[in-house]
């Protein structure tokens, strides 16, 4: 990471910039949003946008167990507003390489020993607590937070059930009103809410560190409050991986004095294809702390969990064996893909990362990686690598590993947290990125540590192998809300592809409601480093044009641009990478025709534009695809025919004239 340049104008006053005495206001640059900060009693904040009440006053504060209470106590000390403007070049581009971070903020500090900053940018409004209490250590007793809504908007609830907040945080979207969540009922961020007059408000947070994560609760109006895991005092295993709360804590976080403490963000769009180039989690966000980001490799991964390694046409026993994972690299190899994953059944058990599986000669399957330039991550249990991290990776390392996939934290209280963040710096000190899975949402560690690639927290492909939730429907909700928290590990690339009426759950021969072309587009609109084919080779080279294509697509990019979409419905994106452009755009189950402007491609340049569409009977067999290509120029339009659950993806590429 890099700041390419940087401006600020600093302006220290010792009474409220504006308004009563009480009473500080913040604008953004463009002057269009602003908080209302009140500091009577309690501190509340609002938030505007163009006259629109998006946030009526809501309550922030904390309570800690030295009996300090940031936000109920508000003696002013003194307020300062800031300007910033400076540009970050990200070491892993996920959206653009180079992010815009402008913004004004105002920083108010109390005399009981904390300050409270606040941030507006023209797309989004954000606070967060610093403390600078003496004690080494305190405990947070709670944190309270609060939306309050003018309205009962529409508001997309990201289903969660259990009482102890331990989930893998693959929530589907339910369409409903503000008010219709009850007072038990909660989820897991990111949240949205679309007003009256279509305002797009995308609720998260962002530098989550040695604290836990927040939650939302419904309380059957127009009001959202949070809630915290607690720390926990005692928990047992179950099994393998399924870990048993026992007992609790009665505090959130033991944490430094001297901190500062996660943000809170609406992120603010009119549209929603706005939400599809948001970077405000990555600009609230630490900078990266590695000097040296070289290693980093981003690429794409042939996976052997979806299709339960059910290659065919063979002349060996398909299995978790040398064999079968050779047959994965040579497939890598002969289409440029940069990894394969050893996924669950490499190891004798999953609790013991010391013995690989005899079927898999582990010496002989990395040398032959390393002939064929195919990189190997490994598959992990989070307690069995948490028990012995350095051993573990150093091992790993050893054998010429050059990842690993972290699977089923499903928590997200402040010891698993730390977690993530002490797997993420072994790992970088090792040069191995990470991928983590039964995840809770991205809050900022991959631009700490760019080595952190992807995470899951997303109802993905996945889920077709036991149920029918991922629908075209699902798909085209899911850019606008949690890839907009940051990177996530959906696992594209079904070859078996079925129409609402046909498609069947099929545990180890598994199939995706929607098109071909529909998961092709997926190669272009959804965001991950460390981008699955999650296919059976054995299926993608009997196709080798089709599989051709998908594997030229980037998984980072140098720019995005939101061409369209509306929320559960369709979605269509733009993005660069050197001097190329790529398009994406996915339907739910009703087909529609999308005609995309061209205005961000150069001026006075011819770009051969080839694509892979939904193909005449693709409504009634959903493999049914075109692969074509055609001359365009700047500034014409791309008319788009999707078929139902269809999708489009296409590479544009300048002709040299």
């Amino acid at each position: 990471m890099k700041i390419t340049f940087f401006i600020t104008a600093l302006l220290v006053l010792l009474f409220p910039l504006k308004g009563s005495s009480n009473t500080y206001e913040l604008e953004s640059p463009d002057r269009l949003i602003r908080i209302v900060v009140d500091t009577e009693d309690q501190l509340k904040w609002s938030v505007y946008r163009e006259g629109e009440r998006l946030l009526l006053p809501s309550t922030l504060g904390m309570r800690t167990g030295t009996g300090r209470s940031p936000g109920y106590e508000t003696r002013v000390r003194r307020s300062s507003e800031t300007h910033v403007s400076e540009m970050i070049e990200a070491a892993v581009p996920v959206k653009n390489r180079y992010i815009d971070n402008t913004y004004n903020q105002l920083l108010i500090e109390f005399r009981e020993g904390y300050s409270v900053e606040f941030r507006a940018y023209d797309n989004g409004a954000a606070y967060r607590f610093i403390t600078d209490f003496p004690e080494s250590s305190i405990d947070v007793m709670e944190e309270e937070i609060e939306f309050n809504f003018e309205a009962n908007h529409r508001f997309f609830w990201p289903v969660e059930t259990s009482p102890t907040f331990q989930s893998h945080y693959e929530n589907l979207y339910r369409d409903i009103r503000l008010a219709a969540l009850g007072e038990d009922e909660y989820g897991a961020l990111p949240m949205l809410m679309i007003t009256e007059r279509n305002t797009h408000i995308l609720l998260t947070e962002a530098d989550l560190y040695d604290y836990p994560n927040f939650f939302l609760f419904g309380s059957g109006s127009n009001r959202l409050r949070g809630e915290f895991p607690p720390v926990i005092k005692q928990s047992v295993q179950r099994g393998d991986r399924q870990e048993i709360i026992v007992e609790n804590e009665d505090f959130i976080a033991r944490t430094a004095g001297r901190r500062s403490y996660p943000w809170r963000i609406m992120k603010i769009e009119t549209e929603a294809a706005g939400l599809l180039e948001n970077e405000l989690v990555y600009k609230l966000s630490s900078p990266n702390v590695l000097s040296d980001t070289d290693w980093i490799v981003p690429g794409k991964v042939a996976w052997d969990w979806w299709n339960a390694n059910n290659i065919y046409g063979v002349d060996f026993r398909a299995g978790i064996n040398t064999d079968t994972y050779k047959y994965y690299i040579d497939f890598a190899s002969a289409y440029g893909l940069d990894y394969i994953i050893l996924d669950e059944g490499w190891t004798i058990t999953t609790q013991d990362l010391t013995r690989p599986n005899p079927d898999i000669d582990i010496e002989e399957l990395f040398a032959y990686a390393e002939q064929k330039d195919v990189g190997i991550v490994l598959w992990v249990l989070w307690n069995a690598l948490d028990r012995e991290l350095e051993g573990a990776l150093d091992r790993f390392a050893s054998w010429g590993a050059k990842g690993i996939k972290v699977d089923f934290m499903v928590r997200a209280d402040q010891g698993m947290v730390n977690y993530y963040e002490r797997v993420a710096r072994a790992a970088a000190e090792r040069e191995l990125l990470v991928n983590f899975h039964g995840s809770y949402k991205p809050v900022g560690l991959n631009r700490k540590y760019p080595n952190v690639l992807t995470y899951e927290g997303v109802q993905g492909l996945e889920n077709q192998k036991w149920s029918d939730n991922i629908t075209p429907g699902h798909n085209v909700t899911l850019p606008f809300i949690r890839m907009a928290a940051g990177p996530m590990d959906y696992t594209p690339g079904a070859m078996i592809n079925a129409t609402r009426d046909n498609f069947c759950i099929r545990y180890t021969e598994p199939m995706s409601q929607g098109t071909r072309a529909h998961q092709a587009a997926m190669y272009v609109m959804y965001e991950s480093p460390m981008q699955m084919l999650a296919d059976n080779p054995s299926n993608y080279l009997r196709e080798p044009e089709y599989t051709g294509f998908i594997s030229r697509m980037p998984v980072i990019w140098d720019k995005t641009i939101g061409l369209g979409g509306s929320v559960g419905e369709y979605a269509a994106v733009a993005r660069k990478k050197e001097d190329q452009w790529y398009i994406g755009a996915m339907t739910n189950w009703q087909e529609r025709s999308l005609e995309l402007d061209t205005d961000f491609l150069d001026d006075n340049t011819s770009y051969r534009i080839e694509f892979v569409k939904d193909g005449p009977n693709a409504d009634r067999q959903a493999m049914d695809h075109i692969i074509g290509s055609k001359t365009i120029n700047a500034g014409d339009k791309i008319i788009i025919e999707l078929a139902e659950g269809g999708g489009f993806a296409a590479i544009l590429t300048p002709v040299q004239n």
